[in-house]
């Protein structure tokens, strides 16, 4: 085909698509369902309505091939475990009774099953439930939801391509199970695999599918040679299968390197290449192996990942370099667009100058409307959305919105020397523990207690104007005394206020920042049914005044025992905020952290003497490839100790990460320099505490022994065992017990009891390390 024929050709398509619906439906019904308000037939209804919801607001905008099977009650990766039969021996039971109950089980636990690892998708903030797989694990297909879907779709008359994790990036992404030994590799399950994949794949042909796509990111990171080797058999045997539809292997979040060639040397008949995340390297390295000669190619060049409006000059320009690569050119998002918003114009209260400069989901499949029909019909065809677009983007390049010179002047004046506290860590410890006065094991929490459904009315009723801001502030002030109360008749030793003002730990602080600005609908999953707002950060950044010293000061004002003040870090500031694109992270970065310098001095000053920084995106924003890691440590290390760097040697600053790999990370995380560490450890049975070991891990560290993200109430018998574990690799005396996270999220009863049966546990360990040394 010719250049000229493939761009007339092109037809524009999606990923994936936002789940929860304009008023977060599908949140509100799982929930329900949960709490047995909502049944299982009214459940799968409210799904049905948004699929076809979705599917018609696609078709609307001039989306060609709507997707299926993207859509899922908790978790896409979850979904696949279920396709291939990879249920854990503990949920079996809860499964075969219920199969939706048993997949819930699956995802959160219950109180009689642990639910399984959860962690982050790649480098973004959604996470997902990580499969177990070990020698034994025995496949079987069951394609039931991906074929009811691809049907509900053909039905209602829309061109559907179903959408699958690929086979590699399953078991890439795969853990070794409880009880398998850790060296089991789950990539060696492949040759079993495939052909569950295969009969899903004929299953899916004889519901109607032309073309379905097989998603495989773990490629665009660092593989081995045995891993290549593995994509090119899964592929071939794929590919070489008699009874299937034709195959679209995806890729997405950065460079395919040399898994570009083995993709583009596999029977399958097209390839999404990701050409916003490093989009020149692809597209360099797709020339460089001859391009895509007799297949469809998928152009990711609209950013599914952030939120500003696409450069439509830019793209088409490398459209049309593509159009000679390939035999069929179509034009897509970079990914699945599950990681921004909805709709952009829902957002009425933003500037209508930064308005112009937005684009969620539904604005982005307008993008990809126009440039396909620009690239099959010529830029005349869309000569009116390249003048606005043009204006649009000179409009925030010369906004002084964007650009404050005394922050720029404050950043380039930042000294090595600004970085660094002014004792060594053994110097200091020994200052705090003087100060603090806190016994071996002491116990403490990550920050937030749970938002109960008085607060979030309280909350509602002063944006409504229903109770005046004295009214809300003595709201905010009994939660906190409850929660200081009960914190010292459980007998926590180090407390928090419990953050009842705080809607989110990013957007708390994003509101009271210039250069941020909030959104009021701009949900985004980040797990299961919980949804975040993500700031977006337009311009420069700096604070206008303290954010949290007062309510800090007000709970030490109730207790003789430290309270720590808490911040969200320079880097997940960052990480969970949708990122301005116009000037280098690093850069961005310095200014939150000088924001937040002088939030810490502010709560040094008025006594406080625990300060958490918390950085859990800190490996979620590491880049995918190792060539690329160093760069990015520096200046994320950079900037949490330009955070920190100014208070005195006896202030405590703690920092927590949770719900990622942190083996990789364990030498920046000594680099952070903070006192104190808290990390996510209940799920995976203590092994960051053995990784900050191997590492020779010199500091206090707290590796949870609660994991709030299942309503199921740990023993006090099952913490004090997670305990003894951590203790095999952490010595006493800098050990800490807390939970794995905030308990936002949790409800009053179970986090009472969980917390008393932490507390009991640290005792009980307490008192045997006092026999043992007596």
């Amino acid at each position: 085909m010719t250049a000229k024929s493939a761009a007339s050709a092109a037809r524009a398509t999606v990923y994936g698509y936002p789940r929860q619906g304009r008023h977060r439906e599908l949140k509100k019904a799982v929930e329900g369902y949960w709490k047995g308000h909502v049944g299982a037939d009214a459940l799968r209804q409210t799904a049905a309505d948004l699929r076809r919801s979705h599917w018609q607001q696609l078709a609307d905008a001039g989306i060609h091939e709507v997707p299926t099977g993207d859509f899922s009650y908790y978790d896409h990766v979850l979904d696949t475990s279920v396709m291939v039969g990879a249920v854990p021996e503990r949920h079996r039971t809860a499964v075969r009774a219920d199969a939706l109950d048993g997949y819930f089980a699956m995802a959160r636990g219950n109180q009689e099953v642990a639910p399984l690892e959860m962690t982050k998708w790649f480098d973004t903030n959604y996470h997902y439930l990580v499969p177990e797989l070990g020698p034994d694990t025995a496949f079987t297909a069951d394609s039931t939801k991906q074929v009811a879907e691809l049907t509900e779709a053909l039905t209602l008359g829309h061109a559907a391509r179903p959408v699958l994790v690929g086979p590699v990036t399953y078991l890439l992404l795969a853990k070794p199970a409880p009880g398998v030994a850790a060296d089991f590799e789950p990539l060696t399950l492949l040759d079993r695999l495939l052909p569950v994949y295969a009969e899903v794949l004929a299953d899916l042909r004889a519901a109607g599918a032309e073309w379905v796509q097989l998603d495989e990111p773990a490629l665009v990171e660092d593989r081995t040679p045995a891993e290549l080797n593995a994509a090119a058999r899964a592929y071939r045997e794929l590919g070489g299968a008699a009874d299937r539809p034709k195959l679209l292997v995806a890729s997405y979040f950065g460079r395919l390197g040399e898994a570009l060639s083995v993709l583009a040397k596999a029977p399958v008949e097209g390839l999404a290449v990701d050409f916003t995340e490093s989009g020149a390297a692809n597209l360099q390295d797709l020339a460089a192996v001859g391009g895509l000669p007799g297949k469809r190619l998928v152009a990711g060049v609209v950013n599914g990942r952030n939120i500003w409006i696409n450069d439509y000059e830019k793209s088409l320009s490398t459209l049309g370099t593509l159009l000679g690569l390939a035999d069929r050119v179509d034009v897509s998002a970079s990914c699945s667009l599950l990681h921004v918003p909805l709709d952009a114009t829902a957002e009425t209260d933003i500037d209508p100058q930064i308005a112009r400069w937005l684009a969620f989901a539904r604005q982005k499949t307008q993008e990809i409307a126009v440039l396909a029909r620009g690239l099959a019909r010529g830029t005349g065809a869309i000569a009116g959305e390249l003048a606005a677009n043009r204006a649009d983007l000179g409009s925030r390049a010369g906004s002084a919105l964007t650009h404050d010179p005394a922050v720029r002047a404050r950043t380039a004046a930042v000294a090595d020397a600004d970085g660094r506290r002014s004792q060594p860590y053994a110097e200091r410890t020994a200052a705090q523990r003087a100060h603090l006065g806190l016994p071996l094991l002491p116990t403490t929490t990550i920050g937030s207690f749970p938002q109960t459904t008085e607060l979030r009315t309280a909350r509602a009723d002063l944006r409504a104007g229903r109770i005046d801001t004295a009214g809300y502030e003595e709201r905010i002030k009994d939660e906190i005394r409850e929660v200081l109360a009960f914190q010292e008749k459980a007998g926590i030793d180090v407390l928090v206020h419990g953050e009842p003002e705080r809607n989110d730990m990013v957007q708390y602080f994003a509101e009271q920042l210039t250069g941020y600005l909030a959104t009021q609908h701009g949900w985004v999953q980040s797990y299961g049914t919980r949804y975040v707002r993500p700031p977006v950060l337009a311009g420069d950044i700096s604070r206008p005044e303290p954010m949290t010293v007062r309510w800090t000061t007000y709970a030490q004002s109730l207790t003789e025992r430290p309270v720590k003040g808490m911040l969200t870090g320079p880097v997940t500031m960052l990480a969970w905020s949708f990122v301005r694109d116009d000037q280098p992270l690093g850069d961005t970065a310095r200014q939150v952290a000088l924001a937040l310098r002088d939030e810490v001095d502010d709560l040094e000053a008025a006594g406080t003497s625990v300060i958490q920084v918390d950085e859990p995106a800190l490996r979620e924003t590491l880049p995918l490839r190792a060539a690329d890691h160093a760069a990015y440590l520096d200046w994320a290390t950079e900037a949490f100790r330009l955070t920190t760097g100014g208070v005195r040697p006896e202030t405590q600053i703690h920092t927590h990460m949770c719900y990622a790999e942190f083996g990789d990370i364990v030498q920046a995380i000594d680099d952070l320099d903070a006192d104190v560490i808290s990390l996510e450890a209940a799920r995976s049975h203590m092994q960051v505490a053995r990784e900050l070991a191997w590492h020779g891990y010199p500091r206090e560290a707290g590796p949870g022994v609660y994991d709030i993200h299942s309503p199921r109430v740990p023993g006090a018998e099952e913490a004090a065992a997670l305990l003894r574990t951590g203790l095999e690799a952490i010595p006493a005396e800098r050990l800490w017990v807390n939970p794995d996270c905030g308990l936002k999220t949790r409800g009053w009863p179970e986090t009472r009891a969980s917390l008393e049966n932490l507390v009991t546990a640290a005792r009980e360990i307490r008192t045997e390390l006092a026999a043992e040394g007596a």
